[in-house]
């Protein structure tokens, strides 16, 4: 895997609880893992979002059918 060397600006107390939890040699695989964690975690509710929007959306198009159904159906009840 090619590798990149950037550069952040992160708030100093996250540093300190970086720099007390893991190893000086392990931070950049950390701080990769975590990253990737959160970035699936944005793909999946993003995902999400778009299920819910499409679930209401066929909700109001079913709705709207079944009223059109409906009316024709009843036609035929005595």
């Amino acid at each position: 895997m090619a590798m990149s060397k950037v550069n952040y600006t992160i708030p100093a107390e996250i540093v300190a609880l970086l720099n007390d939890r893991i190893a000086h040699r392990k931070r950049s695989a950390f701080v990769a893992a975590a990253i990737r964690e959160r970035l699936l975690q944005i793909d999946d509710e993003v995902l999400d979002r778009e299920l819910r929007e499409g679930y209401r959306v066929r909700a109001r198009e079913g709705a709207r059918i079944n009223a059109e159904w409906e009316a024709a159906t009843l036609e035929s009840w005595e």
